[in-house]
């Protein structure tokens, strides 16, 4: 049988397990099937400028605890890339790499936008496997990303933390979880965490209804209140202006006029970017209770995997090397309950998956009286 050669990269945001998954790949490919390993270095900017890094059993070894990527990452995409100060389509000059190593697969580990740039490529003729890593847990396809749940044990472990200071201050604390436009991660952390109001973009949310219910716990005695908060949660008022937007631009039927739109969508978007602050401020105003805003960003993307992203990660890397071998490109590896299934790139790129608003977390969080601002 032909010895397979194999391109890997890590692209979009840093995440746990990124380390675990090019391990499992790694040592499967190498030891089972006598495969050679190449890494890009960066994302898909290595993989532009042919910068590589060997992948042997001493690059291999001693990673599966440690957290980000050894091969670097970025968030760069083959069809708009920066070179000399311009955005460019580097395409064929990735599809050039690809044949200068005489690759039979890429292997692309990312979230959702990779994803689309894995497809991009498969299109242009390259043999594509890919993994889903985010914290958001927002790729379709998959039961799980690699990645989520460390960063929901970080989240949960932050809100657990913060009931002190609450309590003993008598404040309300707003909590900003990453997540970007799902709310996985601030529903699973607010549920496992006790927080008295959870708010997620795939729930619009009313200000004086969230009010309303800190109030009412100050009136029962309880003199402080959590609030779990998502990135991409938004009020209602915005959400209509929002979609109202976003609807007239797909709607315009000229240049000018999709450009005017597009410019009244980004200032409101950058008016949003203050909205974790806004939102303090104001339940600060209706509620009479002093307010405190706690951002965690990063913190939730860094430090060693968990237990179950290492796991899954390591699960999810062994199955692609048996792909591989088996020539199954073109696919995602999904994760399915106990197991894992291919998924075709086309089903995945361009879809993401959400909170559906009859989920059992969901349903889990009011039953034991938690706000969700609707």
């Amino acid at each position: 049988m032909k010895k397979k050669f194999v391109g890997v990269l890590t692209a979009g945001g840093d995440s746990p397990g990124l380390n675990a998954a090019i391990r499992g790949l790694g040592k499967a490919a190498l030891q089972r099937y006598d495969m050679q390993l190449i890494g890009f270095l960066d994302g898909y900017r290595g993989l532009m400028q042919n910068r590589t890094v060997r992948l042997g059993g001493q690059q291999l070894s001693g990673i599966l605890t440690i957290g980000g990527t050894i091969l670097g990452t970025s968030r760069e995409k083959p069809t708009r890339m920066q070179v000399g100060g311009k955005f460019m389509d580097m395409t064929e000059a990735m599809v050039d790499t690809y044949q200068k190593h005489h690759l039979d697969v890429l292997v692309c580990l990312g979230g959702g936008g990779t994803q689309k740039s894995a497809l991009h490529l498969k299109q242009a003729g390259m043999n594509v496997i890919t993994l889903p890593k985010t914290i958001d847990n927002d790729v379709a396809m998959t039961d799980v990303t690699f990645g989520f749940d460390t960063a929901l044990g970080i989240a949960t472990e932050a809100i657990d933390r913060l009931h002190s200071t609450a309590h003993s201050h008598h404040r309300i604390v707003v909590v900003e979880v990453m997540g970007h436009n799902a709310g996985w991660l601030a529903l699973g952390a607010g549920v496992a965490g006790g927080a008295d109001v959870i708010l997620i973009p795939e729930m619009p949310y009313d200000i004086e209804k969230t009010a309303a219910a800190i109030l009412q716990r100050s009136r029962g005695g309880k003199h402080f209140s959590i609030v779990a908060l998502s990135e991409g949660a938004m009020t209602r008022q915005y959400y209509g202006k929002y979609s109202a937007l976003k609807e007239a631009k797909a709607n315009a039927e000229s240049k000018k006029e999709k450009k005017e739109v597009s410019q009244e969508l980004l200032e409101l978007e950058e008016k949003h970017r203050n909205h974790t602050f806004w939102m303090s401020r104001t339940l600060e105003e209706m509620t009479g209770l002093e307010s405190r805003v706690t951002i965690l960003g990063y913190l939730q993307r860094g430090g060693t995997p968990s237990a179950a992203d290492r796991l899954l990660a390591t699960r999810l890397g062994t199955t692609c090397a048996t792909y591989i071998a088996e020539e199954r490109y073109g696919v995602m590896v999904a994760a399915r309950g106990d197991g894992v299934e291919p998924v075709p790139l086309e089903e995945v790129a361009g879809n993401r998956k959400t909170v559906p608003t009859d989920h059992h977390w969901v349903d889990s969080a009011r039953a034991v009286g938690t706000c969700l601002g609707d």
